[in-house]
């Protein structure tokens, strides 16, 4: 099941957007977007509640004019965070190794009104927690290969955003609840924002 939700989701973040909208009977204008994205991921499980940071990236097709397939994959680099010692009066800087990889896929549907769009989204996918002191090359490419064998749980996103162009440049923020399940449903805040290209 792991290697499958991997397969698919590389695929669709990693095909040319050309060969999506040939394969949907589509040309190429305005009918594919990609976009890079800053990422925010609200860790509830964790005590204290983690906040981490991270980079990704999206690749769309049009299904029709309000109806995109999305694919889209990003990774949380490491945090540090201040504990407080059982003496209340001391405090140290920690250093957590734990890292987060999503990869997420489903539809969007916006309003297709204007320059300034709103949209819902619903995907599904996966996020792999793993554990690595290496930067972050090493350890994204240390996250992918343990997606198959490491901490990985399956995910549901709803997500609400908006986003803008001016011709093929535009600006997209999102937020949601990322949901993932271990030992019940897992929620987590998440929001995204970056610049989107369309052509």
């Amino acid at each position: 099941m792991k290697r499958i939700a991997l397969s698919l989701s590389m695929i669709c973040l990693f095909c040319s957007p050309s060969l999506f909208a040939q394969a949907l009977g589509g040309g190429v204008s305005d009918h594919v977007e990609v976009g890079v994205f800053t990422d925010y991921f609200g860790l509830q499980r964790t005590t204290p509640n983690t906040n981490y940071f991270g980079l990704g990236g999206r690749a769309a097709v049009n299904l029709r004019p309000n109806i995109q397939l999305e694919g889209e994959m990003s990774y949380d680099f490491k945090k540090n965070f201040t504990s407080v010692f059982s003496n209340g009066i001391n405090t140290q800087l920690v250093n957590t190794r734990l890292r987060n990889l999503h990869a997420l896929f489903g539809p969007k549907f916006d309003t297709n009104v204007g320059p300034v769009r709103a949209f819902f989204t619903a995907k599904t996918g996966f996020v792999n927690f793993s554990v690595s002191d290496q930067n972050a090359p090493a350890g994204f490419k240390g996250a992918l290969g343990s997606v198959t064998d490491g901490n990985t749980r399956f995910a549901l996103y709803p997500g609400i955003g908006f986003e803008g162009f001016l011709g093929h440049l535009g600006l997209r923020l999102e937020g949601g609840d990322e949901m993932y399940f271990d030992g019940g449903v897992r929620h987590n805040v998440r929001v995204t924002f970056g610049p989107q290209l369309r052509f």
